[in-house]
């Protein structure tokens, strides 16, 4: 099996440079990496990685917490896009990346940073992960370095940053989408409370309603906390007291289940009632109708997630939020009504 010293001897340089050129140092030529690169694997050397990251002073590994992932609902992709954008990233750069799967509600085994400190990782992405968790607000204490995808942070640490689409201005957009397509009874499909995406996208709806001199009241909510069968259930309990014009709702998974409830009550989208999304998962373009939603790139979202995370762990000067464009995905699953007829709401 080669050793390093094979390499350095057959490249013509120090250990030192091929260690360096292993370690991404900046102050390695880059014919240099490319010839160490080259030589390695033409012997087929593979250098230690957990010597590596114990030896080295710059930390190249990054650990990629995530939580919410075990969900028995195949049509939610959310987790597994954010992955592949991670990895897509950390794999351009020669950081090694770590993966620790987890549930925020039943978290008892080990400590986020504990997690980091055994394996000397040197900076992490927090995805899925409760603000209320114990454990999240520890590691918002430590110095390690951390990117938090789809949780905001007022923390002034510039070890912290945050990467997500803008949830407030996206969930403005659909609600004026509806309310200029004259729905006044709408009823809010909200997710998980103590989630910072839902207090976002509850804030947009919200200040969309002001613009039209309209107030959400707790009859307007539903708080089916992203899932699908619970959407369901409280849609078809609702649905027996009062039919709405329109259903807002703050993911995908929860409008199919407010469509199934919807279908079942014999109504017809959007003829009867109209339906908007978040998220645009895969399904959302062949459910039928077509789902009305709006796009998050969640590809994207990790891979940004990984790039700012190495900008942080190298002091790279850097915004630290990124906002990742959404898009609004007009289609088949809401209808245009009459115009609002502003006398009929005194009578």
């Amino acid at each position: 099996m080669a050793t390093i010293r094979d390499v350095a001897n057959k490249a013509g340089v120090s250990i030192g440079v091929v260690s360096r050129a292993f370690n991404n140092y900046p102050d390695i030529n880059v014919k240099t990496r490319q010839r160490v690169f080259e030589v390695a694997k033409e012997l087929n050397y593979s250098p230690n990685l957990a010597a590596k990251n114990l030896s080295s002073k710059k930390q190249t590994a990054i650990g990629l917490i995530a939580s919410g992932i075990f969900t028995e609902n195949k049509k939610d992709t959310v987790s597994y896009d954010i992955f592949k954008g991670v990895y897509t990233a950390v794999e351009e750069t020669g950081y090694e990346l770590s993966i620790y799967f987890i549930d925020s509600l039943k978290q008892e085994q080990k400590s986020y940073v504990q997690f980091c400190r055994e394996r000397k990782i040197g900076g992490t992405i927090l995805q899925g992960i409760r603000t209320d968790d114990s454990y999240f607000k520890e590691m918002m204490d430590t110095n390690i370095p951390c990117v938090l995808v789809d949780i905001g942070t007022e923390l002034d640490n510039r070890l912290i940053g945050s990467v997500s689409i803008d949830n407030f201005s996206a969930t403005r957009e659909a609600a004026l989408y509806l309310l200029n397509r004259n729905h006044r009874d709408i009823v809010v499909v909200a997710g998980t409370e103590e989630t910072y995406v839902n207090y976002e996208r509850f804030e947009g709806t919200r200040n969309a309603f002001q613009t039209f001199d309209l107030q959400l009241t707790d009859n307007d909510i539903i708080h089916a906390d992203f899932s699908e069968e619970k959407a369901y259930a409280m849609t078809k309990t609702y649905l027996e007291r009062k039919q709405p014009s329109a259903f807002l709702c703050y993911s995908d998974l929860m409008a199919y289940g407010v469509m199934r409830a919807v279908k079942e009550a014999g109504l017809q989208i959007p003829e009867d009632v109209s339906i908007i999304g978040f998220d645009d998962l895969i399904i959302s373009d062949y459910t039928h109708p077509r789902l009305t939603t709006v796009r998050q790139d969640f590809m994207e979202i990790g891979r940004q997630s990984a790039k700012l995370l190495q900008k942080l762990m190298e002091n790279n000067e850097t915004e630290r939020h990124v906002y990742v464009p959404h898009q609004f995905m007009d289609r088949n699953s809401v209808k245009t009504l009459p115009p609002y007829d502003v006398s009929n709401q005194s009578s």
